[in-house]
């Protein structure tokens, strides 16, 4: 596989943890490792817990829109016209009263400019996914097609150049990492994502998928790549890989069609 040649293709950041996602042509590198913007902000209960889509399942049906240069954050229900526009920080009480009647409980809007909330807060880097996994994983559901199985994966980093699952590369045996570059920004590969109920759901109406799962799993186990550390996989429930940055990475940029190289 001399002549692969993996390059960025689409980077997509979710300026709002659990909602619509903006795809963008760069984007910096955190201390953290996070992206800059990337789930910077995020909806809480009053007791301190993340309201998602795991907790619940109508956070599916808000459209958003986040203007990353302005902080005016757009939001709809699905299948309403009805638009509210707010400034996150200068209108945050308002739309916290928004979100609070969504929900029926109260919430509030928190911000993290340091590490943003990953799901993983060991490694927080951005999740990777190439392109032809994308479109495989879609030939598995009749009904799917590839913007939506991407929509359900939110991954950040997409590679395109390689066959499917070739990210399985990026990871191997626990307690060690693979080491590779993006562009000029240094990555550990970590380990294959463990997959939540989420992505077994329409992302626009939050509506269950027969099967998935079922499927998910079955077709994964058969497709398993033989350069994949297959130990990894206690369930094949796992899509996208995790990754750390090391902090001398801070402020680095990463770009649409940066180049990728394991050393």
């Amino acid at each position: 596989m001399t002549d692969v040649i993996p390059y960025v293709s689409r980077l997509f950041i979710y300026p709002i943890k659990s909602l619509d996602r903006v795809e963008v042509k760069s984007t910096k590198v955190l201390k953290s490792g996070a992206l800059k913007r990337d789930r910077e902000f995020a909806v809480f209960d009053k007791s301190g817990r993340f309201v998602n889509g795991k907790r619940d399942e109508r956070i599916h049906t808000m459209r958003s829109e986040f203007d990353l240069e302005t902080n005016i954050v757009s939001l709809r229900v699905q299948g309403t016209e009805q638009t509210n526009v707010y400034h996150i920080e200068k209108e945050h009480e308002a739309l916290e009263s928004w979100l609070s009647e969504f929900f029926g409980f109260p919430v509030e809007v928190k911000q993290n400019l340091d590490t943003g909330f990953p799901d993983d807060t060991v490694s927080p880097g951005p999740t990777i996914i190439s392109t032809a996994t994308v479109e495989t994983i879609a030939s598995w559901y009749p009904e799917l097609d590839v913007e939506e199985v991407r929509l359900r994966f939110r991954s950040n980093i997409e590679i395109s150049g390689v066959p499917a699952f070739w990210e399985d590369r990026l990871f191997t045996e626990a307690d060690e990492t693979v080491n590779f570059q993006i562009g000029n920004v240094q990555f550990m590969g970590i380990n294959p994502c463990q997959r939540c109920v989420v992505v077994t759901r329409d992302p626009q109406t939050g509506e269950a998928y027969p099967n998935f799962q079922k499927t998910f799993v079955a077709q994964r186990r058969t497709t398993l790549p033989e350069w994949a550390e297959k130990p990894r996989f206690n369930h094949f429930f796992r899509l996208a890989i995790n990754t750390r940055l090391p902090a001398t990475e801070q402020a680095k940029t990463i770009r649409i069609g940066d180049k990728l190289k394991i050393y």
